[in-house]
Order: C-alpha cells, then sequence, then structure tokens
C-alpha cells in the first residue's frame, strides 16, 4: 500500500482522480454484475412474482441515490452495488448513481485520502502527532457508538 501511496502522491492531481474513478466504475460495476448474474439464475428456475416486480421498480425510482450515497460510506459500498444487481435495478438507472458515486469517491480519496496518509508518515517521527491522531480516530469512534446505541434503546 505504501508504494502504491507513493506513486499516486507523484501523479499530477487529475491523473489521480482518473485513476480512482476508474477502479470504482470497475469494482462497483463487476459487483453489479454479480448481482445482476445471481438474480438471473434465480429467476430463470422461479419467475418473479407481482411482490418482485413491484420492489424491482421501487429499486429503480430510489436506487440511484443510494448507490451514489453508498460511496461515502465504510463497507456499505460492496452490498449496495451487489443489492442493486439482485434487486434487478436497470443498467442505465445504476449508473445514474454509480458515476457521480465513483466521482465522489475519487475526490474524497484524492484529497482528504491522500492528505492524512501524508500527514501520518510526515508525523511518523512526531509521537506527539500520530498519538493526537489516534486518540481522536478513538474518540470519534467512541461517540458514533455510544449514540448509535442510545437510538437503538
Amino acid at each position: 500500500m505504501s508504494e502504491v501511496m507513493d506513486t499516486i502522491q507523484s501523479w499530477p492531481w487529475g491523473w489521480a482522480w482518473l485513476t480512482f474513478f476508474v477502479i470504482v466504475l470497475l469494482r462497483a460495476g463487476a459487483t453489479y454484475g454479480l448481482g445482476r448474474a445471481m438474480a438471473a439464475g434465480v429467476t430463470r428456475k422461479r419467475p418473479p412474482g407481482e411482490t418482485m416486480r413491484a420492489a424491482t421498480e421501487k429499486v429503480d425510482r430510489w436506487g440511484p441515490p443510494a448507490v451514489t450515497l453508498s460511496f461515502l460510506t465504510v463497507g456499505a459500498q460492496t452490498a449496495i452495488n451487489l443489492a442493486a444487481g439482485l434487486a434487478g435495478m436497470t443498467f442505465p438507472r445504476y449508473l445514474l448513481g454509480l458515476v457521480p458515486g465513483a466521482a465522489l469517491w475519487a475526490t474524497l480519496w484524492t484529497t482528504v485520502g491522500v492528505g492524512l496518509v501524508t500527514l501520518l508518515r510526515s508525523s511518523a517521527d512526531d509521537k506527539a502527532v500520530l498519538i493526537g491522531l489516534v486518540v481522536a480516530v478513538v474518540a470519534l469512534t467512541a461517540v458514533v457508538a455510544v449514540r448509535t446505541a442510545r437510538r437503538r434503546e
């Protein structure tokens, strides 16, 4: 990973962004395609009923924003892209969510992501900065966990 970040940091920003964008298009698109293939195998054995057709229409209608927003999460991207394929979201509608989501993801990683890696590398010798970053991440994680637990109650 270190060599990859060194290479990306040495590129002009536009090339780095384009590389991340293409990677996301290919990865997420393949996940969606896998979901479509799995759904095709199931529907070949058992044609969808009225309930499934209604669900597919809802996914087609509301799915693109969910796909786009999934790129702001960690861990849900793959599940949402697979679910879009499994639910039978049409490819043109899927692209409406994928393209802006991939652009968002590429922008975040070429700005905030590379910046964080650079900060961590430059502060590796300065233990106080590194300890402060770790404490901040742990505190933020604890706050999110407590709030999530309270909402579930």
